[in-house]
């Protein structure tokens, strides 16, 4: 079934087109997802609260572009609103953040593109949130100063700071293995 004839089926409220369209696309968001999570349940918990809103909006989609490239703004907006949500209840209560367990575990045979994104996930949160936005999802400066409501060059500094850290966690991994 094409992606046309599941979003029509879906408008009806057909729930066998609601689930294929749902089964089709929620491995692919899911890694969209982990990429600005902490831990696979916030990821999760992430794409649950997306593809709500995906179903939602599904009226609001103009077929200009990509109906994959739709979902996964959806997804990306849901996953910065979660943590702006989460750092603002950080500051409330006084808590830090820390991540006890990487989103993956980490396979130690070589630098594979999944040990990568688990070193991506270990970033501090405002290194990774930008780190994804800008090298991996395409966003530029002012569209990620925007979404977060920081300073283009907050965004830029924050970059420079993630590469800088990945570089030298990945020598790092690199020298663990000789």
């Amino acid at each position: 079934m094409q992606d046309l004839d599941l979003i029509k089926g879906c408008l009806r409220q057909d729930a066998k087109c609601q689930r294929l369209l749902y089964e089709r696309y929620a491995p692919r968001m899911l890694t969209v997802c982990i990429r600005y999570a902490r831990q696979r349940s916030e990821a999760e918990d992430i794409l649950q609260d997306a593809f709500v809103k995906v179903f939602k909006n599904l009226d609001k989609f103009e077929h200009r572009g990509s109906f994959e490239g739709w979902i996964r703004r959806i997804m990306v907006n849901t996953a910065l609103k979660y943590y702006r949500k989460l750092r603002f209840q950080m500051e409330q209560s006084g808590l830090d953040y820390s991540n006890d367990k990487p989103v993956h575990s980490l396979a130690e045979s070589q630098l594979s593109a999944q040990e990568l994104m688990d070193i991506i996930a270990g970033l501090p949160d405002g290194y990774r949130i930008v780190f994804n936005m800008y090298a991996i999802e395409g966003f530029s400066h002012r569209e990620i100063a925007d979404a977060l409501g920081i300073q283009e060059s907050t965004s830029r500094s924050q970059l420079v700071k993630a590469r800088k850290m990945l570089q030298g966690l990945v020598i790092e991994r690199q020298k663990v293995r000789l």
